[in-house]
C-alpha cells in the first residue's frame, strides 16, 4: 500500500513538471515571437503557440497525439505568421518526446511535414532560396538531434527497468532459496525427532501400561508415580506428533492448533499425580488469547511446575493467571528449598521461557523469594508495539 502510494506521488510529480515545461515554452516562443518576429502576434497566433505548446503537458500520456497537435499548431503559426527558427522549438520537443516512447516513424513523419512547410513559407517570404535552404537544414539538425536524444532516453529508461527487474529477480531468488532451505532443515529436525524420540517414549509408555495392567491383574493397588509415567508418556506423544506436523508444514493456517491455557487443567492433575500440592486461581474476566500469548502462557506453567518437581522437592506451589485488558499475567510461586540470594544458573528451560517471552514483548522475572522458595512471573501483553527488556530476579 505505502509503495503504490509513493509511486502516484511520483507520477504526480512528473505530470506537474511536465505541464511547468510546457507552458515555460509557451511562454518562451510567444516572447520570442514579440521581440523578433516581423509583426507582432495576434490573438490566432498566440492560440496557435499556446495550444502547440501547452499539448506538451500530455506527452507521457498520448506522445502521438501530442505530436499531431503540436506539429499541426505551429506549421500553421509558421505559414501564417512567417517566423524564425525558434518557433520549431515545440514540434523539436515533440518529436523527442516521441521517440522516448518509442514512435519513432510518427516523429520522423511529423518532423518532415514541418521542415517542409518551413521551407515553402520561407520560399515565399522575402528571403533568397539559399538561405531558406541553410535555415530548413539547421532546423533538420535539431530534428535529428531531438530523435536521437529521445532513442537515448527511451534506451537508457529500458536499462534502468531491466536493473531494477534482474534486482528484484536475484531477491526473489535470495529468498526463496532461504525459504527453501528453512524447509529441508524443518524436515531434517522432524526426521530427527521421530527417529530419537519416538521409539523411546513408546517404550516407556507401553512399559508403563503393561506394569499398571499386571498390578491390576494382581489385585495389587497401582502405584501413582506409574499411573503418572503413563499419562505423562500418552501426553509427550502428542506433544511430539503436533511438534512433527508443525515442522511439516509450511503453511502457518494450516498448522495444527498449538497447546494453550485450555488444558492447563490436564497439566495440573498431572502434576497432582506426581505428588505436588497444587493450586490455581484465575483473576479477570477469561478471553480469547491470541494463539502465540496462549502457547506462551502454558508453556511456562509447564517449565514452572517441571521445575518444581525436579528441583523443588514437590514443594507446594501456586498457580495464578490475572487478566487485564491490555496483558495476561502468569505467577508461579513454590515453597521449595531455595533461600533467598541462591544464585541462578539458567538452564535450557528457562532460558526457553525468556526467549518466548521476549518475542512477544513481554517481561519475565524468575529467582529466589524472600521467605523461600522460587517464583516465576511472566507479563505478556495481548497486543505488543514495541520490544520492552526482559530481565531476571
Amino acid at each position: 500500500m505505502a509503495e503504490t502510494g509513493a509511486t502516484t506521488g511520483s507520477v504526480r510529480r512528473a505530470y506537474l513538471l511536465d505541464a511547468v515545461l510546457a507552458a515555460a515554452i509557451g511562454v518562451g516562443v510567444a516572447v520570442a515571437a514579440a521581440a523578433w518576429a516581423a509583426t507582432s502576434p495576434g490573438p490566432g497566433d498566440l492560440l496557435l503557440i499556446g495550444t502547440g505548446s501547452l499539448a506538451l503537458a500530455g506527452h507521457r500520456r498520448a506522445p502521438r497525439a501530442v505530436l499531431a497537435v503540436t506539429t499541426a499548431c505551429l506549421l500553421g503559426y509558421v505559414v501564417l505568421a512567417h517566423p524564425g527558427s525558434w518557433a520549431a522549438l515545440p514540434v523539436v520537443v515533440a518529436v523527442h518526446a516521441a521517440a522516448r516512447s518509442g514512435h519513432r516513424g510518427y516523429g520522423v513523419t511529423a518532423g518532415a511535414v514541418f521542415l517542409a512547410g518551413h521551407l515553402a513559407a520561407l520560399l515565399a517570404s522575402d528571403l533568397g532560396a539559399g538561405e531558406a535552404v541553410e535555415r530548413t537544414l539547421l532546423l533538420l539538425g535539431w530534428f535529428l538531434c531531438a530523435g536521437v536524444t529521445g532513442l537515448i532516453d527511451k534506451n537508457w529508461q529500458a536499462y534502468l527497468r531491466q536493473t531494477e527487474q534482474r534486482a528484484l529477480d536475484a531477491e526473489r531468488t535470495k529468498e526463496e532459496a532461504a525459504l527453501r532451505r528453512a524447509g529441508e532443515e524443518r524436515l531434517r529436525i522432524a526426521r530427527e525427532l521421530h527417529d530419537s524420540l519416538t521409539h523411546s517414549i513408546s517404550i516407556v509408555k507401553l512399559q508403563a501400561g503393561v506394569a499398571v495392567h499386571l498390578a491390576r491383574k494382581r489385585g495389587d493397588a497401582v502405584d501413582p508415580a506409574l499411573l503418572a509415567i503413563q499419562e505423562a508418556g500418552g501426553e509427550a506423544m502428542r506433544e511430539l506428533r503436533a511438534t512433527l506436523e508443525v515442522l511439516r508444514t509450511d503453511e502457518p493456517e494450516q498448522r495444527p492448533a498449538a497447546t494453550g491455557l485450555a488444558r492447563i487443567g490436564e497439566l495440573v492433575e498431572r502434576a497432582r499425580t506426581v505428588g505436588i500440592t497444587l493450586s490455581v486461581s484465575v483473576e479477570g474476566d477469561r478471553r480469547t488469547l491470541p494463539e502465540d500469548v496462549d502457547r506462551t502462557a502454558y508453556r511456562i506453567v509447564q517449565e514452572a511446575l517441571t521445575n518444581v518437581a525436579r528441583h523443588a522437592d514437590r514443594a507446594r506451589t501456586s498457580v495464578r493467571l490475572r487478566y487485564t485488558e491490555r496483558a495476561l499475567t502468569v505467577a508461579v510461586v513454590d515453597e521449595g528449598p531455595c533461600p533467598p540470594g541462591t544464585p541462578v544458573t539458567p538452564g535450557t528451560g528457562l532460558t526457553g521461557m525468556r526467549e518466548r517471552v521476549a518475542a512477544l514483548d513481554g517481561v519475565l522475572t524468575a529467582g529466589p523469594r524472600r521467605g523461600g522458595g522460587f517464583a516465576v512471573h511472566a507479563e505478556l501483553p495481548l497486543a505488543p508495539s514495541s520490544p520492552r527488556a526482559v530481565s531476571a530476579r
